[in-house]
């Protein structure tokens, strides 16, 4: 008997050659594009180091999966802000995210 599952979850798909280049675009067209432009720069070029150290692209996909996952967050924490509810006791990024794969 096996201890490794039969079904093993497939990897998320890579994200297309062009995907940081167009998240990048729709940063800069944010409103909150003076702090995102810059803080998802700084992930980018930690993610291209290592990257260059490991031989792999996990990390630059990591960083526009994150950035992607933020952007669509945006409305949600915008509209939650907006509605004046108590968010004195926070809330975990994975309850207003969902679960990740």
């Amino acid at each position: 008997m096996s201890a490794q599952p039969e079904h093993a979850p497939s990897p998320a798909p890579a994200p297309a050659p062009t995907a940081a280049a167009q998240l990048l675009t729709q940063l800069r067209a944010d409103r909150r594009a003076e702090q995102w432009v810059p803080a998802f720069e700084r992930d980018w070029d930690t993610a291209l180091e290592d990257s260059r150290h490991s031989y792999s692209l996990t990390p630059l996909h990591d960083v526009v999966r994150t950035w992607q996952a933020r952007l669509a967050a945006a409305p949600a924490v915008d509209a939650f802000v907006a509605s004046g509810m108590d968010d004195s006791d926070g809330i975990a990024l994975e309850d207003a995210l969902g679960a990740r794969p």
